[in-house]
Order: structure tokens, then C-alpha cells, then sequence
């Protein structure tokens, strides 16, 4: 399904979505330097394992940059009604646009967005009807390698063999515990927040 590019100009949203974006960069680069690459050499892991997170990672940032920039349901200036659903319509006491029941106003965006579920500062966009299963799809991937990556942190410090070839000389090597606990507090905090998000979003469309 084609979607229309939707840009939002909002400076706190750019610094939100820009610590996602922080996150992301960290744990992608520093996890396979530390644990994936250094194993998979020395034969702990397979190279599946290494595949895996990079596609976890790739599907993680794809669905965070598409529903940033996915139009949420905007409404048009000037939006044809037909004569059979003007019952449905009501006027926005805010923009004084005419729009469908269940929309709502953002003032962030400062349009009417249809089904408007809420304005998410971390995608720096609404979620409405035409990107609530990007946002979705953004909570799933996100839980998936928040979990990969506290598994791959657990496992390279108590189930994992001592590696044989670290050159502690490198940056990650010397600081190697330190790199891993703040790994290992953002994937924990990222993956409470996002769990409880996504449950919460399932529980509105299952009700």
C-alpha cells in the first residue's frame, strides 16, 4: 500500500526520535564488536546468529523511519463529503475543517488526524489510521531486538566460553563491562516501555 510522505517540524520530536536513533546506532554497532563478531570467530556462535541481529536490526530502524515519516490520516483542506455521510461529520472547534467522528486534533501537528490514536514525540509523528500498523510493526521489531540483545549481553557474560583473542589494546575490549551494562540498561528500559506500549494497543484493537 502506497503512503504519502508526512513530515512534522516539531524540535522535541527531533531530539526524541534522535535518542532512538542513538540507541540504535549504539547497540548495532558495539554488540556485534564485542559479542557477535569475536565468538563467531572463535566458533561459540554461528553465523546465523550474526544474520539474524543484523536483520532484526535493519527491519527495527525501516519501521522506525517509515512510521516517522507516514502520513497519519491527515485531512484534506477541503474534503468532499457525500450526501449519505454528512451524519458522520462533525465541525473542529480548533482548525474549523469539517471532518469524520473519531478524529481528533493535534496540536503538535496542527492538523485533524483520522482515528488519531495519539502524537508519539519517539516517531515525531501522530499514530492514526494510516500508520497505526507501522507503529505496530515498529513496537513488535523493537521488542524483538531489545530481547535479542539482553540475551547476547547475558549470554557473553555468563554462558559463553572466555574468549581467546581479545587484543585489549581496542577501545571496546578495555571497557568491555562498561560498554555491556549500558547496553544492557537501555535494552531493558526499551523493552519495558515498548512490551507495555504494545500490550496496551493490542488490548484497544482486540476491545
Amino acid at each position: 500500500m502506497r503512503q504519502q510522505i508526512h513530515f512534522v517540524v516539531d524540535p522535541q520530536g527531533w531530539c526524541c526520535m534522535g535518542l532512538i536513533i542513538f540507541i540504535w546506532l549504539y547497540n548495532t554497532i558495539f554488540i556485534p564488536k564485542v559479542i557477535l563478531f569475536p565468538h563467531y570467530e572463535e566458533g561459540n556462535i554461528s553465523v546465523v546468529a550474526v544474520l539474524c541481529y543484523y536483520f532484526c536490526s535493519l527491519f527495527c530502524i525501516g519501521s522506525l523511519l517509515r512510521a516517522s515519516v507516514a502520513d497519519p490520516g491527515k485531512l484534506p483542506e477541503n474534503p468532499k463529503i457525500l450526501i449519505t455521510e454528512q451524519e458522520y461529520w462533525e465541525l473542529c472547534n480548533k482548525c474549523n475543517m469539517m471532518r469524520p467522528k473519531r478524529s481528533h486534533h493535534c496540536s503538535r501537528c496542527g492538523h485533524c488526524v483520522r482515528r488519531m490514536d495519539h502524537h508519539c514525540p519517539w516517531i515525531n509523528n501522530c499514530v492514526g489510521e494510516d500508520n497505526h500498523w507501522l507503529f505496530l510493526q515498529l513496537c513488535f521489531y523493537t521488542q524483538i531486538l531489545s530481547s535479542y540483545t539482553l540475551i547476547l549481553d547475558f549470554c557473553h557474560c555468563y554462558y559463553f566460553l572466555p574468549l581467546k583473542k581479545e587484543n585489549w589494546d581496542v577501545f571496546v575490549f578495555r571497557h568491555e563491562l562498561a560498554l555491556l551494562r549500558i547496553s544492557a540498561f537501555m535494552g531493558l528500559i526499551i523493552l519495558g516501555g515498548i512490551s507495555r506500549l504494545f500490550y496496551t494497543q493490542l488490548m484497544g484493537i482486540f476491545t
